[in-house]
């Protein structure tokens, strides 16, 4: 089962299962909470997600898809774990999992990669994720089929 934690590890979680699906995302609020050009997302099953250490602090605002969204991240050393949003099911839906906080990169590797989302906001530099869907936005939504297994 993979387990994630934050920078400073007060913070840890882990999940069962495979993610509904995954995908790279270049809207502003994913580039503003990671600080960089984009985040990895893995959307888990409510059920499917514990958080198994410590007790993460919540923001919320409206996000580029016009709905509320929630992160929530360490309260000690500011890491963002995961987010859940009014596009997920709310705070009981689906949580939008950070890749880069897995423990495990072997994880990342082994899982395969669906949608890419704002692409029109990509950074310049950046290609195209090949083999996955290109999204203008948010699919209405979330979508396993197809699932490219190269990574």
């Amino acid at each position: 089962m993979p387990t994630g934690s934050c920078y400073c590890g007060n913070l840890r979680i882990e999940y069962t299962g495979e993610p509904i699906t995954t995908a790279l995302c270049h809207c502003s609020n994913c580039k503003n909470y990671t600080g960089s050009t984009y985040s990895l997302n893995y959307l888990i099953p409510s059920e499917n997600f514990k958080i198994i250490s410590g007790t993460p602090k919540e923001i919320s605002k409206i996000a580029d898809s016009g709905k509320s969204i929630t992160n929530c991240f360490c309260p000690d050393c500011g890491t963002m774990m995961f987010r859940y949003g009014d596009t997920f099911g709310g705070k009981d839906g689906a949580k939008v999992l950070q890749a880069g906080v897995l423990d495990d990169e072997g994880v990342v590797d082994n899982t395969g990669l669906v949608d890419e989302l704002f692409v029109g906001r990509r950074a310049g530099f950046q290609r195209e994720a090949s083999g996955v869907r290109q999204n203008e936005g948010m699919p209405q939504q979330p979508r396993k089929e197809g699932k490219n297994d190269s990574g």
